[in-house]
Parts: C-alpha cells; sequence; structure tokens
C-alpha cells in the first residue's frame, strides 16, 4: 500500500528509489550468507521473491498507465524499475542452482504474474525462467507436470483478471519453443506444451474480450469454448469452473433448462459413494459436502429445482426417482425419500 496519494509521482518514485536499493542490499545478503548448501535458508528466499514481484508489479511502477509526458520524465529520471528489479529476479533465480526445485511449483504464480507485466525487455528476460522450470523439474521427476498444472491454473486466473494480451501470447510461444527445441529430452513434450497453453491464451483472451460484450449468446459461446477446451486437455478443476459461469449466464437469461443441463455435467463427474470430496468439486460456498454421494444430492436437488422452473418436468421426475432410489435403497434416509416423493407426486400433476 502506498504511503503516498497516487498523484504524488515524485513522492512515490523517490520512496520506490529507496525501496529497490533496499531490495538490492537483502539479494546481496542473500548471495553471500544464504546460497551455499549448509546455509540455505528456503524462507529468506522465498520471501525475497514474493517482495520483489511485490514491489515490481505495484502500481506505482506502471508507466504505461501514466501520460506519455509523464512516463518520459519518470524514464528519464529513475528509469524504468520494474527491469531493473526483474532482471535482478532473474538472476537470483539463477543462482539458486540445484535449489530451484524447491520452488516448483509455489513460484510459478509470482513469475508469471513479473512476465505479464507490459514491458517487452522484461518479457524477453524473464519468460525464459519458466523453460528453466520445466527443466528442473524434469530433472528431478521425468516430468513438468507440477510446474504445467501450475502455470494453466495461475494464466487463467491472470487473464481473467486482466493481465496478458497478444504480444505475451506471441513471445511466450517463441521463446519457449526455441528453447524446448535445442533441449535432447524436452524437445517433443516441450513443444506440446508451449501449443497447449497457447491455445489456452487465445481462449482465455477471447472470453475476456467478450465477457464485456452485452450480448449475452456471445458470452455464452465464449465460455462453452473456455470449458470445452479445459475438458479435452483434462482439467477436472478448471472445467468445473467455467460450467458455473455458464450456468450463473443461463440464470441470469432466465434459462433455467439449460442451467440444468449445465449443472447436470458436473453431478455426472461425480458417484453415488462415500469417496471424499475433493475440494475442487466444490466450488460454491452453498456446498457442504464431505462425500461425492453428498454433492451429488445437493446437485441433484438443486437441478430438479431449475428443472421445475424451466417447465422440464419429465426431466425432473427422473431426477428425482433416482434420488428417491438412493434415500430408500443406499442412505436409508426416510425423512429425504418422503420430501422427494411429495415432490414427485406435485410434479406429476403439472
Amino acid at each position: 500500500k502506498n504511503v503516498y496519494p497516487s498523484d504524488w509521482v515524485i513522492m512515490n518514485m523517490m520512496q520506490n528509489k529507496v525501496f529497490l536499493r533496499a531490495i538490492n542490499q537483502y539479494a546481496d545478503m542473500l548471495n553471500k550468507k544464504f546460497l551455499d548448501q549448509t546455509s540455505f535458508e528456503l524462507q529468506l528466499w522465498n520471501n525475497y521473491f514474493h517482495l520483489a514481484v511485490a514491489f515490481l508489479t505495484q502500481e506505482s511502477l506502471q508507466l504505461e498507465n501514466f501520460s506519455s509526458a509523464k512516463r518520459c520524465k519518470i524514464l528519464n529520471k529513475y528509469g524504468d524499475m520494474r527491469r531493473q528489479i526483474g532482471f535482478e529476479i532473474r538472476d537470483m533465480w539463477y543462482n539458486l542452482g540445484q535449489h530451484k526445485i524447491k520452488f516448483i511449483p509455489e513460484m510459478v504464480g509470482p513469475m508469471l504474474e513479473m512476465t505479464l507485466i507490459p514491458e517487452t525487455e522484461l518479457r524477453k528476460a524473464t519468460i525464459p525462467i519458466f523453460f528453466d522450470m520445466m527443466q528442473c523439474e524434469f530433472h528431478s521427476t521425468r516430468s513438468f507436470q507440477m510446474f504445467e498444472n501450475e502455470i494453466i491454473t495461475k494464466l487463467d486466473h491472470e487473464v481473467e483478471g486482466g493481465r496478458g494480451d497478444e504480444q505475451y501470447k506471441v513471445l511466450f510461444d517463441k521463446i519457449l519453443l526455441e528453447h524446448c527445441r535445442k533441449h535432447k529430452y524436452l524437445a517433443k513434450n516441450g513443444e506440446t506444451f508451449v501449443k497447449l497453453v497457447v491455445r489456452l491464451m487465445e481462449r482465455l483472451l477471447d472470453y475476456r474480450t467478450i465477457m464485456h460484450d452485452e450480448n449475452k449468446e456471445n458470452r455464452m459461446s465464449c465460455t462453452v469454448n473456455v470449458l470445452n477446451f479445459y475438458k479435452e486437455i483434462e482439467r477436472e478443476e478448471m472445467y468445473i469452473r467455467y460450467l458455473y459461469k455458464l450456468c450463473d449466464l443461463h440464470k441470469e437469461c432466465d434459462n433455467y433448462t439449460e442451467a440444468a443441463y449445465t449443472l447436470l455435467l458436473h453431478a455426472k463427474l461425480l458417484k453415488w459413494s462415500e469417496e471424499p470430496c475433493a475440494a475442487h468439486l466444490t466450488q460454491r460456498d452453498g456446498y457442504q459436502a464431505a462425500t461425492q454421494g453428498q454433492l451429488k444430492d445437493q446437485l441433484y436437488q438443486e437441478i430438479i429445482h431449475y428443472f421445475d422452473r424451466g417447465k422440464m418436468w419429465e426431466e425432473a421426475i427422473v431426477l428425482g426417482k433416482e434420488l428417491a432410489e438412493q434415500y430408500e435403497n443406499e442412505m436409508f434416509d426416510y425423512e429425504q425419500l418422503s420430501e422427494v416423493l411429495v415432490g414427485l407426486s406435485l410434479t406429476h400433476c403439472k
């Protein structure tokens, strides 16, 4: 949080200059005292990276938000401090040597946030860190699955939050492909990964653009494109996330039948079982479920409600009968069974 108001540009820049000097001294001390095998301090290095990225991404340093005249004055007097600290972060990462693996996947998000800053030279200097992370994990585990999962998840949130652009997509593609193709073992899998992320970025950038469109049909179509992509690459957590975005869009348009069918796609991923319910399966605060069976139960009740509002009573009856069978023969919950049977009888009368 800035001490001074945002329009006190000189005071903010002077403050940032002092911060930059202090962060660089912190970095020097880490390199001298806390880098070798016996004295390495994971938490201190972790704190450094988070501090440096927070400094780099702060609002007062985002020069593209200033007028061209003010931007020129800042650059002439202070330079682009984002570039200065970004290059330092890059060097500190490479200094880690064998310790790098300790920061994967946790440091993927902060590094991604840094590379998304719209400064071309900074992007060119820092995007190669991702290839280095891939190499580190591959050397340790013979795959880079943790890195891949983390960057896909974080990229989705960052692009939705307004970061990323066409130039970033092009640079990411070009730089990482060049590095992967030179590597004996990462050439094929690395290229597949890069192409996958580029395809994802295309869809996410389209999604972000179209979300400001007043035409809800366009928004729905774009949301379907993203969720189908996540389904194709088997990212269940993200697939479910966009199912709920689509469901909300349908409800905004009073398309309750479509909202029901959308939720049903989530329900079909679940079993009528006591199997623990993974966190990513319960993406709504309203769901309180410890098992997949409990969550499926709650989803079915919500879906039946939407089918009822959409006047799709035949579909509501089919799900109601399935629920009744579970209550009677599996859960032995006769109170819930009676409620479902009453609901079914009322639905039959419509």
